[in-house]
């Protein structure tokens, strides 16, 4: 009879590991600790530049640009180039972080806002830290990256 339980309860945990391992979808939020909420401008701008520096085409970046920065992304055609000629920025692996300690006034309200980002992350195994100021603009509820402001006023 223990044999019998000891069975039920190895095949119940197998069964929970199974099930637990189908679950494929889990988000990685932004901020810290993944939990930005995502109706700021912090969050967008945040998932902007992951989808420029993660993703396989520019293409849900371009979804979360103005019209005017979309242009700009699609003339670069390629991720890569977005970093090195747009962004001026590039990273082989990089970590972003929004710069919370500044965010005074109500962005619930706002149809603009200034963000400011924190990258952190390695190029060619060396370590590189770098900081951009973007320009963000809200249409119909979402925010979207109009403009990221040249290093020379940093």
């Amino acid at each position: 009879m223990i044999n019998h339980s000891y069975l039920r309860l190895f095949s119940f945990c197998i069964l929970i590991l199974f099930l637990q391992a189908c679950d494929n979808e889990s988000k990685k939020g932004a901020g810290k600790y993944g939990m930005m909420d995502t109706n700021t401008p912090d969050y967008a701008a945040v998932e902007f530049f992951q989808h420029v520096y993660n993703d396989k085409n520019l293409n849900k970046a371009i979804a979360m640009s103005t019209e005017r920065m979309a242009r700009l992304l699609n003339s670069y055609r390629t991720n890569r180039n977005v970093q090195r000629h747009v962004f001026d920025l590039v990273y082989d692996e990089v970590d972003i972080q929004p710069d919370t300690g500044n965010s005074i006034g109500r962005s619930e309200f706002a149809e603009s806002a200034v963000v400011t980002l924190f990258f952190t992350g390695t190029l060619y195994d060396e370590r590189v830290e770098d900081i951009r100021v973007i320009e963000m603009v809200r249409k119909d509820g979402k925010w979207l990256v109009d403009k990221i402001q040249p290093d020379k006023y940093l």
